[in-house]
C-alpha cells in the first residue's frame, strides 16, 4: 500500500504533505498559544491541521520504511544507508512530535471551546501554551532536520 504507484515511490509523492501540513500546525499551535483573541476565529482550523498533520507525517514514515527496505534489498549500503538511517531517525521523531503537538492542540481546542472563553485558568493557560510552543519548536526542528537529510540522501554527495 504505501511502496508504490504507478512505479514511483509513495514516499515521493506523499512527503511533500508532510513538509506542508507539519509547519503549519507549528505555527497555528504557537498563534494559538500566544493570541487568546484569535482562538474563536482559527479554532476550527488548528482542529483540522491537528488531525492532517500527524497523520501526514506517519504515512510518509510508513512510506518511507517501505523505500528504505526496497533500497536495501537492492543492495544500497555504505555512507547512503548511513545518511538514510539518520534521515529515517528524524522521520520518526517527527511523526512522534507531531502527533504529541496535534494531541495537545486538541486538547487545548476542546478546553478553551468547552468553557466559552478564549482564556483558561492561570494554570493551564500558561502550561498549555508552554507545552505548544514547546512542542511545535520541536516538530518544526525535526521536520527541517528530515528534509534536509532526506534531500541530502537524494541529491547530496556522499
Amino acid at each position: 500500500m504505501f511502496d508504490q504507484i504507478n512505479g514511483l515511490p509513495v514516499h515521493a509523492l506523499v512527503l511533500h504533505a508532510a513538509v506542508v501540513f507539519v509547519p503549519l500546525l507549528a505555527l497555528g499551535a504557537v498563534v494559538y498559544a500566544l493570541v487568546p483573541r484569535w482562538r474563536p476565529r482559527m479554532g476550527w482550523a488548528l482542529g483540522l491541521l491537528a488531525i492532517i498533520a500527524p497523520v501526514t507525517a506517519f504515512v510518509t514514515m510508513a512510506s518511507g520504511t517501505k523505500l528504505y527496505n526496497r533500497l536495501l534489498d537492492q543492495g544500497m549500503s555504505g555512507p547512503g544507508k548511513e545518511i538514510l538511517d539518520d534521515h529515517m531517525g528524524f522521520g520518526t521523531l517527527t511523526a512522534w512530535f507531531t502527533l504529541a503537538l496535534g494531541v495537545v492542540s486538541l486538547v487545548m481546542v476542546a478546553l478553551t471551546w468547552r468553557r466559552g472563553s478564549t482564556r483558561l485558568p492561570l494554570p493551564g493557560e500558561l502550561g498549555g501554551a508552554v507545552a505548544l510552543i514547546v512542542l511545535a519548536a520541536v516538530s518544526g526542528y525535526f521536520v527541517f532536520k528530515t528534509g534536509d537529510s532526506g534531500a541530502t540522501a537524494v541529491w547530496g554527495t556522499y
